[in-house]
C-alpha cells in the first residue's frame, strides 16, 4: 500500500499583512524500524520513505530556524497529525517547548492529558462523564517556543502510526 501525506505547517498568530515568516521550517518524516545490531535492538530511521504500510511508525521532526535577525518570543508552531495516521507520542530527545494538543482539528488546544465529556446510558438513564482522551485521537499538535535567538535552531516532533 502506498500512502501519501499532505502536511501543513502553520505559524499561528501571524497577521496577513506580514510578508515573511520570522522562521524557516524543515519537516523530515522518517520511517522507524527496529533492527538487531550486535544482538541488540536498535532503531533505524529512513528519511522521507517512498512507501509506507499500515502499522508502520513514522517520526515527524520539524527543524525551526530563526531567520528574522532578532530574537523571537512566544512563537506558536502547529503541526497536524496527517490523515490516515494516529498520534503515538512525542519524539524523545528533542528540544523542550510548551506543547498542547487538539482533538477537533486545531480549533481548541489543551495540555495532555486531554479530557472530553461523553454521555452514556446507565440503568436506562443518560449520564454525563468526563473521560481521558486517548492520544491516538489527537488531530493537531501545537508547540509554543518561549524564545529562539537569531540564527538559532531547534527540533520538535512526534511519532505517528500509519492506519
Amino acid at each position: 500500500m502506498k500512502l501519501k501525506f499532505t502536511l501543513i505547517l502553520g505559524i499561528a498568530g501571524m497577521t496577513a499583512a506580514q510578508t515573511a515568516s520570522p522562521v524557516s521550517l524543515n519537516l523530515v518524516m522518517s520511517l522507524v524500524k527496529t533492527i538487531k545490531v550486535n544482538g541488540k535492538d536498535t532503531e533505524q530511521l529512513t528519511p522521507n520513505p517512498k512507501n509506507v504500510l499500515p502499522g508502520d511508525v513514522i517520526s515527524q521532526v520539524v527543524t525551526v530556524r530563526n531567520t528574522s535577525g532578532k530574537t523571537v518570543r512566544q512563537l506558536p508552531l502547529t503541526l497536524p497529525v496527517p490523515k490516515d495516521t494516529r498520534y503515538l507520542a512525542p519524539e524523545s530527545g528533542l528540544n523542550d517547548a510548551t506543547v498542547q494538543y487538539s482533538i477537533d482539528g486545531g480549533k481548541t488546544f489543551a495540555s495532555a492529558p486531554l479530557k472530553k465529556t461523553v454521555t452514556v446510558t446507565e440503568n436506562g438513564r443518560s449520564v454525563t462523564r468526563e473521560v481521558t482522551v486517548n492520544p491516538s485521537e489527537y488531530t493537531t499538535v501545537r508547540w509554543t517556543i518561549a524564545e529562539l535567538g537569531v540564527n538559532d535552531t531547534l527540533k520538535l516532533g512526534y511519532r505517528i502510526q500509519v492506519r
